[in-house]
């Protein structure tokens, strides 16, 4: 009876070690698995977080290029206008001083008429 007893005792014994290895077995496993999703876990938020980079980096770079073409096409604009106020500018001159012309050549006219006229006076 006694060494059923101690038979039965370090069946149990055998047991609870052969289960708490189990258990170890599978806390382990577990570990490892949840190690293992941590870890793709980290390497997925890293490839997202370099991929919000590059992306926050390709929008900077776009908006820079933007804000670019629109110095650009604002100093277009300005060259055009400053061309157009100059093209202007040439034209009232131009137009200035073909009046200048016209009135100096009516004048000259208007002094030969005037001498015409003294001359006539004269030899009458």
């Amino acid at each position: 009876m006694m060494m059923m007893m101690m038979v039965m005792m370090v069946m149990m014994m055998m047991m609870v070690v052969v289960t708490m290895m189990m258990m170890m077995m599978v806390m382990m496993m577990v570990m490892v698995v949840v190690t293992m999703m941590m870890m793709m876990m980290m390497v997925m938020m890293m490839m997202v977080v370099t991929m919000m980079m590059m992306v926050m980096v390709v929008m900077v770079v776009m908006m820079m290029m933007v804000v670019v073409m629109m110095v650009m096409m604002v100093m277009m604009m300005m060259m055009v206008m400053v061309v157009m106020v100059v093209m202007m500018m040439m034209v009232v001159v131009t137009m200035m001083m073909m009046m200048v012309m016209v009135v100096m050549m009516m004048m000259m006219v208007m002094m030969m008429m005037m001498m015409m006229v003294m001359m006539m006076v004269v030899v009458r």
